[in-house]
């Protein structure tokens, strides 16, 4: 399935008059792996909300595949934008991972072999069979996140929007997560703070502030820039001098 994504001159305010994106376009090639950056309240979540029409755009366009946001394509536009949240227990709330796992496509009417093959096939994708049928609160925060993206990846997404997924995991944790997202091939958007993942993981960043996309272009480039980072408020934890160039691992 495409993975494209074109976003067009979208905007939004929340009801208390705050107006979070201000025509911000963005297109992401079908297979492609990018950062997005940017400071607290830039609008990064707003925007990943947006992909799957959990909030709708008061104007502009977002197209998925070639498919265009819409009512009447909203089921579908669900189901090929997955979005994994930044708290894993927002999607982990059945009894057993495996209930969990198998939630979404038993929702579009899978059932029997299918089911527990779809279940399956998504839990050996994060190296999670070991704890299928584990409560979720009894996992780790490592096992937590992989359950998580187990649940999206049970959907087939042609798109995965992943909200700070390196957030509060140790470093075996992370490690394993980076390997896991290298693995798989469909579109990713990382929402992320965490710019050594962004350069190991993502040949493209982007940075948006105050609703619009400020900068887009290769990710060793973008963590390069000094000035640029500073008047974003971003900072790369080892600080790079201006003009160094950065090498992201191979994908």
């Amino acid at each position: 399935m495409n993975g494209e994504v074109r976003v067009s001159g979208v905007e939004f305010a929340y009801p208390d008059g705050r107006t979070a994106l201000r025509g911000l376009d963005l297109s992401i090639a079908d297979g492609e792996r990018v950062a997005l950056l940017g400071p607290n309240g830039a609008g990064k979540t707003t925007f990943a909300l947006h992909l799957n029409g959990i909030l709708r755009a008061r104007s502009g366009e977002i197209w998925v595949g070639g498919l265009k946001l819409t009512e009447p394509n909203l089921a579908e536009i669900r189901r090929r934008v997955g979005l994994v949240f930044q708290d894993s227990n927002d999607q982990l709330f059945m009894p057993s991972v495996r209930e969990d796992v198998a939630f979404g496509p038993a929702n579009l009417g899978l059932v029997g072999e299918d089911l527990d093959g779809r279940v399956v096939a998504a839990l050996k994708a994060v190296d999670g069979l070991e704890f299928v049928d584990r409560p979720p609160h009894h996992l780790s925060g490592g096992e937590k996140r992989r359950a998580a993206l187990a649940t999206v990846l049970a959907m087939e997404p042609a798109v995965l929007v992943f909200d700070e997924p390196s957030a509060g995991l140790d470093p075996a944790g992370r490690r394993q997560l980076i390997d896991l997202l290298r693995r798989l091939s469909m579109t990713q958007v990382l929402i992320t703070h965490d710019m050594a993942l962004a350069l190991d993981l993502c040949p493209r960043a982007v940075i948006v502030s105050d609703g619009k996309v400020v900068a887009s272009g290769e990710t060793g480039a973008i963590l390069s820039d000094a000035a640029l980072l500073a008047r974003y408020r971003l900072e790369f934890p080892h600080a790079p001098s201006q003009g160094t160039h950065l090498h992201p691992h191979p994908n």
